[in-house]
């Protein structure tokens, strides 16, 4: 397909300008975002579609019909906790069947969602509830013993376990507690005895089971009347760059702005047919959106995996026969790997579109991939707070690689001077910002901070880029510290005060360094105190200690001295170039 002939202005890139129409002329330039909460969109596909299946699950099955009814009774089982309008409500899930019930439920229900990672070590966990002020929280048993190790410092009044097997099939379902209890032999937990005499802990089944949906059609417990579109409806929290997490305050027009966004991007009727594959972790904002919200508006069918195993993707590929797989590059790269691993007898041909995010996207990546599997990667980007995805390559037409593409419909973007706030001229490098109906309210709590990325309606990303004629756009450099490692986003200084608290560390700094299967990947530069030992080993174990597993150092370099400006600030920068130069050498030498 050629360039189109129209150039936007300099100033700002809209969605609506004309030139949208050369790529793609059923994507309107500016969605029709309706005035209404999230929830309304799972009530329309169950209306539109009740019959289609939304979840497989281990071959389990949910119709459209099943999981309104699932949602709006957890609605009703939260407010018979005295849970309600504002109230906070962590969702501490994989993907599951109950994570959506959960999230669309506690909406329901007028409360705020936060989805929180069950990788999080206690220390993180405590942070979030704490700052987050949250009433209840719904987790699975297993994850139970991170839950009470801080509990009794947090606000947390209610706790509701479920458990995997809830939502598996016969015989899965009488199988999976005998691997888990092999699985967790060893590891910390509560006795079963405590949480039973726990009276502000209850079993999701046993919860359910008192506060039935309806009964003779009637409604046992009324739920609020449905509030504004402006309301808050997620704390999604992410980390700063000072290593501090914030809250990012998304209400349900983003939301539900996002979702109509990514949802009308393939140019398609609503309610098209679709069957997904979701790895993607819902408590990631990116799986969120793109893996349940989107699909949900348009009443696709989600096969949910818990995990990312790359042979269970191409198992689950090659069952159902989806023809969507949202991911990000360390997963495409996997895969990639596995079926050449496998040979050509492997096919994967069903997959018709991907979209990648969270991460940079390589060219040999995307080539590798798309060889194999015949389907095509668009490149995208995005943010926590702004829902998060801003931009895209087109799905049709002319996808360039290396770009990130055009901003969504209904999204404007523009380059300016980091330091004036001066529009750039077009080619010319500066930070992407953003304005949209997606984009946050602002940090919870945090005045000052919402005060530095949003100014004047526009959201400061904090990312390097350049805009060509065609209004695409090319990330040149990441916000100054940040490291993406396999789709996550790992600040230094969280890292650093970990390590700093070896007792045999006397200065520690943490950068990322490339990694040909999660991007980036963490490491620490460590000078050991005078007369002291320690191996890269024994910091590794003991920064896991207080980090999710995924933010703990990989590698560990000692130096007797690190770069410094001449007041004493290390030279970051300086480590990341020497490590980029080292990554170069020995890629050189791999030829």
């Amino acid at each position: 397909m050629a360039n189109p002939s129209p150039s936007p202005s300099p100033a700002v890139v809209t969605s609506g300008k004309p030139w949208l129409a050369h790529y793609d002329a059923n994507v309107p330039a500016e969605p029709s975002i309706p005035h209404v909460q999230l929830p309304q969109l799972l009530t329309e596909a169950a209306a539109q579609c009740g019959d289609r299946t939304a979840i497989i699950f281990y071959g389990n099955r949910l119709t459209y019909l099943q999981l309104e009814l699932a949602a709006d009774r957890f609605a009703r089982a939260l407010r018979s906790l005295g849970i309600g309008a504002g109230d906070r409500v962590a969702i501490c899930l994989p993907n599951v069947p109950q994570f959506p019930i959960a999230f669309y439920g506690t909406l329901r229900a007028g409360a705020v969602a936060i989805p929180t990672n069950p990788l999080y070590t206690a220390t993180e966990m405590e942070h979030h509830l704490k700052d987050s002020g949250a009433k209840a929280l719904i987790t699975l048993d297993i994850l139970y013993p991170t839950v009470h190790a801080v509990r009794q410092d947090t606000p947390l009044a209610h706790v509701i376990l479920t458990n995997v097997a809830d939502y598996l099939p016969m015989p899965l379902s009488l199988l999976y507690p005998l691997k888990e209890a092999r699985e967790q032999r060893g590891k910390p937990h509560v006795p079963e005895s405590a949480i039973k005499h726990d009276p502000s802990i209850v079993q999701l089944k046993d919860l359910l089971a008192r506060v039935p949906a309806k009964r003779g059609g009637v409604p046992l417990l009324d739920l609020p009347a449905a509030g504004s579109p402006d309301d808050l409806a997620v704390l999604q929290y992410t980390g700063g760059t000072t290593g501090v997490s914030k809250g990012a305050m998304l209400t349900h027009r983003n939301l539900v702005a996002n979702a109509i966004q990514t949802g009308i991007w393939p140019g398609e009727a609503r309610f098209t047919a679709h069957t997904a594959v979701v790895a993607l972790p819902f408590f990631h904002v990116y799986g969120l959106t793109v893996g349940m919200n989107m699909n949900i508006y348009n009443a696709a069918t989600m096969v949910l995996l818990p995990r990312f195993v790359p042979a269970d993707v191409l198992a689950t590929i090659q069952k159902y026969h989806p023809d969507l797989f949202p991911g990000i590059p360390t997963m495409y790269l996997a895969i990639a790997r596995e079926i050449e691993k496998r040979g050509k007898g492997e096919k994967i041909d069903s997959v018709k579109v991907c979209l990648s995010g969270a991460a940079p996207l390589l060219g040999e990546v995307q080539k590798r991939f798309e060889e194999v599997s015949g389907a095509h990667i668009a490149e995208g980007y995005g943010l926590s707070e702004a829902s998060p995805v801003t931009h895209s390559n087109p799905l049709r037409g002319d996808r360039r690689l290396g770009t990130i593409g055009v901003p969504l419909p209904g999204t404007e973007a523009r380059i300016v001077d980091p330091q004036t706030g001066a529009t750039m001229p077009l080619g010319e490098r500066g930070e992407i910002t953003i304005r949209g109906p997606q984009v946050m309210r602002g940090y919870w709590n945090r005045p000052d901070e919402t005060a530095k990325v949003l100014q004047d309606g526009w959201l400061r990303t904090g990312d390097i880029g350049v805009m060509d004629a065609d209004g695409y756009f090319t990330i040149v450099d990441r916000a100054k510290d940040l490291i993406i490692a396999g789709g996550y986003n790992i600040y230094p200084r969280e890292v650093e005060e970990v390590v700093a608290q070896h007792p045999a560390v006397q200065e520690v700094v943490v950068v990322g360094v490339p990694d040909e299967y999660r991007g980036e990947t963490v490491r620490a530069y460590v000078v050991l105190k005078e007369g002291a030992t320690a191996t890269a080993d024994e910091i590794i174990q003991f920064s896991k200690q207080e980090l999710a597993v995924y933010k703990a150092p990989k590698q560990v370099v000692f130096r007797t001295e690190l770069p410094k400006t001449l007041v004493g600030k290390p030279l970051r920068r300086a480590l990341r170039d020497e490590a980029a130069a080292e990554y170069a050498a020995t890629q050189q030498q791999s030829k």
